[in-house]
């Protein structure tokens, strides 16, 4: 997956610079250029914020931490919304970080929570290109693609919400079982 990234993410960096050099008033290289200067935005963006993350963080984050608590109404939202259901076929980037024969359960759960704010600073960053329909137009594309890509984001900080509290709870019956 992290291979597939990159490599899209720099097909479109290239594919954005050869369309804006083959701009010469035509409206179709623009759109190429925009379009491909989007995506590019947010696959860069998405590697840059995840970098940034294990850069500062190294998958050490304290799941004991107010922000990372399931709040009362979450078990509710998470089966209206079926997470159980479509939570095995979403993507992982790094399998490696959430493997239980590579690490323990205890940094698993930190890796959960170190994912959930890399994907809530994304869903956040991919409302910056709606500033680039300033100067090209076409508010109603950039709104819709980011739109979009803050709800693709906002299915991992489900997934992470929704399988932290479990894998908790079972570290916990495991801890108390040992005593």
């Amino acid at each position: 997956m992290a291979r597939m990234l990159k490599s899209c993410a720099l097909a479109a960096v290239i594919l954005t610079v050869l369309f804006a050099a083959l701009y010469r008033g035509c409206g179709v290289s623009i759109a190429f250029a925009i379009t491909f200067g989007t995506t590019a935005y947010h696959l860069c963006m998405r590697l840059l914020v995840g970098a940034v993350y294990d850069t500062l963080l190294h998958n050490r984050v304290d799941p004991d931490k107010k922000w990372f608590q399931e709040k009362t109404w979450e078990p509710g939202l998470y089966k209206k919304l079926g997470v159980k259901a479509w939570k095995s076929r979403m993507p992982t980037y790094d399998t490696a970080a959430f493997d239980p024969k590579c690490h323990t359960w205890d940094q698993i759960v930190q890796a959960m929570c170190q994912s959930e704010l890399v994907h809530e600073t994304i869903v956040v960053l991919s409302f910056l290109p709606l500033f680039a329909a300033i100067p090209f137009g076409a508010l109603p594309v950039f709104l819709i693609t980011s739109l979009l890509a803050a709800g693709y984001d906002l299915l991992f900080v489900i997934l992470q919400r929704y399988n932290r509290p479990r894998i908790r709870r079972l570290l916990n019956r495991g801890s108390k079982s040992n005593r």
